[in-house]
């Protein structure tokens, strides 16, 4: 059957930059920004988008656009031993998926929380966050039951992530239309009401202040090599399949370039959002910038409630933040969803889209119920932590090591030179033969050498050893499936 195709280049370009534009480039790009030596961390940051994020970003771009299949298929056509690589892919971005919907359960209750002039966390955001919204437990080993707020509101989330991957990319190409400008509208609202009030100079003072002796700390360069690999959903097997449905000739080194400067554009403004509320937090309470920042779940649950509750008109602004939050999420879960669906959809003999996605909602929604315990915050943690630590950097050097040393980097830079109108040099070959794979390596090993120092925030052995398989079984099943004979052709 005929391969399906997005409607035009402009509404896939909306679907890549939609899926690298998530929660991190909200909740973890500006602290990091502030932590590593504010306007030098750009510094690293954008070395690392130029010759780590972009030269991976054009691999799968067009690995999935020349060989038409996604991941599992993509690398199954180069050899059928390598298509465990793909299931690597595959795998990491299903499980991320699972606890993904549940922080974007988390929005939608407190979006509902915001329809109230007096904000229910306005007195102790940190209390209603932990005790209200997850109720959550003394640690991961007390589930403490089932959180029903959470799960009902998980199955509203799934049932969105449903209808926007329903009918592949026909439907997810009418949905960015909406979800990739949405947010990004929302965000310079709350900017433009962020930098009239006091402090908001002092916030984006904090945010950008150079401090070019940071450069000299190896922690900075990992760091940003670290959030620029992630942010570009690089590892997923996303980019892959949304570039499966691309036309064969479309310019792949434009594609690239275009969703990852509109990724970092977009982080980079949400840093001043993020700080000119911050900023406005610490005069109105009388502290310090360096004692109201955060991050992860901490910046956008806890602290930028509490900053939005002090603000005049607080309920119509929070209702703003947590649709931006909603937003941004549902463009990055979909394409997770979707780049499963399309490993099932290239194997399935007619169109069984709906099908296909219903199942595998079904399951992710079934999956996640354990985020909607009482220690489901503990879990999401310990799992997100091996998976994006581990499971997708080792994916992206599995990935650079085939296409580099076996298919050919050259080769497939032949092809991508002759679809592109900006011609790439050899320098992408040996970006793809040593320089990323390399870097990546050394990420690994920073990590690894860290895990074996202690148990990662003092989760016990047996929750450790179950973070550990996340990472260690989808790879024995890849080096299985490589060690596997091939079946002799009658």
């Amino acid at each position: 059957m005929a391969r399906a195709r997005w409607s035009s280049r402009r509404i896939f370009l909306f679907a890549a930059i939609g899926s690298a534009v998530g929660l991190g480039n909200v909740w973890r790009f500006p602290y990091l920004t502030y932590k590593f030596g504010g306007g030098a961390f750009l510094v690293p940051y954008l070395i690392a988008l130029f010759f780590l994020g972009i030269p991976l970003l054009i691999l799968e771009f067009s690995l999935g656009q020349k060989l038409q299949k996604g991941a599992v298929g993509a690398f199954t056509t180069i050899d059928s031993k390598f298509r465990g690589i793909g299931f690597c892919a595959i795998f990491s971005g299903f499980i991320v998926v699972i606890y993904y919907a549940a922080v974007m359960a988390w929005s939608l209750v407190f979006f509902l929380n915001s329809f109230t002039t007096t904000l229910p966390w306005s007195k102790d955001a940190k209390g209603f966050f932990f005790n209200d919204v997850l109720q959550i437990s003394d640690g991961i080993g007390t589930m403490g039951g089932i959180n029903w707020r959470l799960f009902f509101a998980l199955l509203a989330v799934w049932v969105m992530i449903y209808f926007s991957v329903w009918k592949g990319v026909k439907s997810v190409g009418q949905i960015v239309k909406v979800t990739m400008p949405l947010p990004i509208l929302l965000l310079f609202i709350i900017f433009l009401r962020g930098i009239t009030l006091d402090g908001a100079m002092l916030g984006i003072y904090h945010y950008l202040t150079p401090d070019f002796s940071a450069l000299l700390n190896t922690e900075i360069w990992l760091a940003a090599a670290s959030q620029i690999f992630f942010t570009l959903s690089l590892g997923f097997g996303i980019m892959i399949a949304y570039a499966s449905y691309n036309e064969e000739g479309q310019d792949i080194t434009g594609d690239a370039l275009i969703t990852s400067l509109a990724n970092s554009a977009i982080s980079l403004f949400a840093g001043f959002v993020v700080f000119s509320i911050l900023g406005y937090m610490a005069t109105a309470t009388g502290v310090g910038v360096e004692d109201v920042v955060a991050s992860g779940p901490g910046l956008a649950f806890v602290v930028f409630p509490q900053a939005l509750s002090l603000m005049p008109g607080a309920w119509f602004f929070a209702i703003l933040f947590f649709v931006t939050l909603l937003s941004l999420g549902i463009d990055s879960a979909f394409s997770l969803v979707e780049a499963v669906n399309t490993v099932f959809a290239d194997k399935a003999k007619k169109p069984m889209l709906k099908q296909i996605s219903f199942c595998v909602c079904s399951v992710c929604f079934f999956l996640g119920i354990l985020f909607t315990t009482r220690a489901g915050l503990y879990w999401l943690d310990l799992i997100d932590h091996f998976i994006t630590s581990f499971g997708l950097v080792l994916v992206g050097i599995f990935e650079c090591l085939v296409i580099g040393w076996v298919y050919g980097a050259d080769r497939l830079r032949e092809y991508i030179n002759h679809v592109s109108h900006r011609k790439l040099g050899k320098w992408w070959s040996h970006a793809i033969r040593w320089f990323i794979p390399g870097v990546l390596g050394i990420l690994v090993a920073v990590q690894f050498v860290t895990e074996i120092k202690g148990n990662y925030e003092g989760y016990p052995d047996w929750a450790i050893g179950i973070g550990w398989a996340t990472v260690i079984l989808p790879v024995m099943i890849a080096v299985g499936l490589a060690l596997k004979p091939k079946e002799a052709k009658a």
